[in-house]
């Protein structure tokens, strides 16, 4: 036998000069390494893959006026920026219980935070959908509440998960794996007039009715065959922006965002103490008009005692090193 150490496995060869894929890019799902390059990358304007660039940060801590030894939640941790931030501001002494219901992405941060140096005693991750803060606060009142109700880039970008159309994938699409239906399986299931009532009400979808019946009880086996039978149906100059606004409707109705949201703005006044912050992200209308709409109606009947005057977006500078901070829209609200 020979004494020699064995080799060290050589990195998988990728084409051309550059890695493409996902998966190949070695560097930035690797940050502590190569500091350099995901700085380059975020520099382009892009997002490095595996992480996620948190929107409006410091709009959002200035509208929660965090100080040590409050209590708080993030309703969706992602790739814990945010809370990372918000942690820096409230220690010492304080807590954050960060909420997620992805079961991929979770772990992976809140390994990342206790690395940074967060311990259990600051910090609680809990597998969680946003809806459910009523039942993880079980009937504590907590200072701060913030929700990024957009997409995790980690979602997006990675094929594996179904959400994007830019390269092949499952058709999946649902921010937690393990419950309910694909996309793909919705769509197989769905009734032509029950999906133009979700392309209308979840995407604004001018074509909806066509696109309904085109799309309606077929079988797509991944992202691009149901990018590909949109363009058809669609038949329009447009066709790359119906595409995005169908993948966003499905999207919304295989995890029910808008029936979570709706439970999330009943239940979370209750959640916050007297003076207590609310801070929502949201990233199309029909979010941000259920958010102006539930601090409209707190403001009148005395939930709320006061509530942001309009929205807040984000600067030119961020959204030329994040263009995926264009549509956001920040609210506030502070409870009575």
């Amino acid at each position: 036998m020979s004494d020699e150490p064995p080799r060290p496995t050589r990195r998988k060869r990728y084409g051309g000069k550059y890695p493409r894929r996902f998966e190949e890019k070695y560097k930035e799902h690797d940050p502590a390494r190569h500091a350099e390059t995901v700085a380059k990358v975020i520099a382009s304007g892009k997002t490095p893959a595996g992480s996620h660039l948190p929107v409006m940060l410091d709009e959002c801590l200035d509208a929660l006026a965090l100080r040590p030894g409050m209590t708080g939640v993030d309703c969706t941790l992602g790739h814990g920026g945010h809370a990372r931030r918000i942690l820096e501001r409230i220690t010492p002494g304080g807590k954050l219980l960060g909420l997620d219901q992805d079961p991929v992405e979770l772990p992976k941060t809140e390994r990342r935070l206790r690395e940074a140096g967060f311990d259990e005693d600051g910090f609680e991750a809990v597998r969680s959908n946003y809806a459910g803060i009523a039942k993880v606060l079980a009937g504590r009142t907590v200072d701060f509440i913030l929700a990024d109700l957009g997409c995790s880039s980690m979602q997006f970008d990675d094929p594996s998960r179904g959400f994007s159309f830019k390269h092949a994938g499952p058709l999946d699409m649902r921010m937690n794996p393990q419950r309910g239906l694909s996309a793909a399986e919705w769509l197989a299931r769905v009734t032509p007039e029950k999906l133009e009532l979700a392309l209308h009400e979840n995407a604004d979808e001018p074509q909806a009715a066509a696109l309904a019946a085109a799309l309606a009880g077929q079988s797509f086996g991944t992202t691009l065959d149901l990018a590909e039978a949109v363009r058809k149906a669609a038949g329009a100059a447009d066709a790359g922006l119906t595409v995005r606004r169908i993948f966003q409707a499905v999207r919304i109705a295989v995890n029910e965002e808008f029936v979570a949201l709706d439970a999330f703005l009943r239940v979370f006044p209750a959640c916050l103490k007297p003076g207590g912050r609310v801070a929502i992200l949201t990233f199309h209308s029909g979010e941000d008009r259920r958010v102006k709409k539930a601090f409209q109606a707190g403001l009148r009947e005395g939930i709320f005692s006061a509530t942001s005057d309009g929205v807040t977006t984000a600067g030119a500078e961020e959204r030329r090193l994040n263009p995926r901070s264009a549509p956001a829209k920040l609210r506030w609200a502070v409870r009575a």
